[in-house]
C-alpha cells in the first residue's frame, strides 16, 4: 500500500476522486457483466424451452401418426371379425364335410381290405 502525503489536502481529494471514479467504473463494469451473464442464462433457458417445444410438437405429431395406425388396425380387426363371423357357417360345413370324408376313407379302406380277402378266398377256391 502506498502512503499518502497528509500535507497535500488537494492531492488527497484528487486521489479519492480517482478512486471513486475507479469504483464507479468497476461497479458499472460489474453490473454490465452481471447483466450480460443473466441475459445469457435467460437466452439459454429460452433456447431450452424452444427445443422442448419443438420436441413436444414432434412427439405429438408422432403420437398422432401412431394413433392413426392404431385406429386403422382396429378397423381392420373389426372387419376381419365381421368377415370371420360371415365365414363361420361355411367353416362349420367344411368341418362336417371333413368328418364325412374321413369316415368315407375308413369305409373305402374296409371295402378294399374286404375285397382283397374275398379275392384271396376266390383264388384259393379256384385252385381246388
Amino acid at each position: 500500500m502506498s502512503k499518502e502525503n497528509p500535507s497535500s489536502a488537494s492531492g488527497n481529494h484528487e486521489g479519492s476522486q480517482t478512486s471513486e471514479e475507479k469504483v464507479a467504473s468497476l461497479t458499472k463494469d460489474l453490473f454490465r457483466k452481471t447483466s450480460d451473464y443473466v441475459g445469457s442464462e435467460l437466452q439459454v433457458t429460452l433456447e431450452d424451452y424452444k427445443l422442448l417445444e419443438q420436441m413436444n410438437r414432434r412427439t405429438a405429431a408422432k403420437y398422432s401418426q401412431v394413433k392413426d395406425v392404431a385406429e386403422g388396425l382396429n378397423n381392420s380387426l373389426q372387419d376381419l371379425q365381421v368377415n370371420y363371423a360371415k365365414l363361420m357357417p361355411f367353416l362349420s360345413k367344411v368341418d362336417v364335410l371333413e368328418t364325412k370324408v374321413s369316415r368315407l376313407e375308413e369305409v373305402a379302406y374296409s371295402v378294399d381290405n374286404y375285397s382283397k380277402r374275398l379275392e384271396a378266398k376266390y383264388k384259393g377256391l379256384e385252385k381246388r
